[in-house]
């Protein structure tokens, strides 16, 4: 859990980005505002929950797309461990299913990396402050796309399909029979109106579903 923000120190901040040269340019120019004091930075998501117990920054800033662990999930994993710890999203990729899903794992905002760092660091503190901040665009897109189709089992049998797995390996690795793992795979194929699973993995990802 994080200290209680107090008026008279910086917010502490966390950073988990995999690029070293963004995370680097984040640390710096956030750095630089006078009331943010960047207090960690991870490459990997498997490394959020551990430096954020750690640290007790305020605020994590977290990419979706780590090495380990995605953004998404650890942030779902970070209102249980450390629930007050403001998670605020940002990512290169403003699909509307990612929005979807950062709010329902807990994130208090969803930012674009496109932006100025005085629109990021504003975020920073309106989001310590109790606000919701989300990128205006992708908010308007989340609500004319709707929500996923998929169920949550049809995502996992979707991941567990990539890099080549076979139907076997993924029935072994998600303790269920092929035919049902089949099921699942036409299920997605349907509903992502796609023509094979590769097919359908690809739309799922492009919208933000998985």
């Amino acid at each position: 859990m994080t200290d209680t923000p107090r008026a008279d120190r910086p917010v502490r901040v966390l950073l988990a980005e995999d690029q070293g040269m963004m995370r680097g340019a984040l640390a710096l120019l956030l750095g630089m505002e006078a009331d943010i004091e960047v207090v960690a930075q991870v490459p990997a998501g498997d490394e959020i929950v551990g430096a954020v117990l750690a640290h007790r920054p305020d605020v994590a800033l977290l990419d979706i797309e780590l090495p380990g662990l995605s953004g998404l999930d650890a942030a779902a994993e970070l209102r249980e461990r450390a629930p007050g710890c403001r998670v605020l999203i940002l990512t290169t990729f403003g699909r509307p299913g990612y929005l979807r899903r950062a709010m329902e794992a807990g994130a208090a905002g969803f930012l674009v990396k496109d932006g100025p760092v005085e629109e990021l660091a504003g975020a920073v503190r309106r989001v310590l402050a109790g606000e919701t901040v989300v990128d205006p665009v992708l908010a308007a897109a989340a609500l004319s796309a709707g929500p996923s189709p998929l169920t949550a089992r049809e995502c996992d049998v979707l991941r567990a399909s990539a890099d080549g797995a076979t139907v076997a390996d993924v029935a072994a690795a998600l303790h269920l029979s092929e035919s049902t793992v089949r099921n699942y795979l036409s299920a997605a194929i349907g509903k992502t109106a796609t023509r094979n699973r590769t097919e359908a993995l690809r739309e799922a990802r492009r919208q933000g579903w998985v």
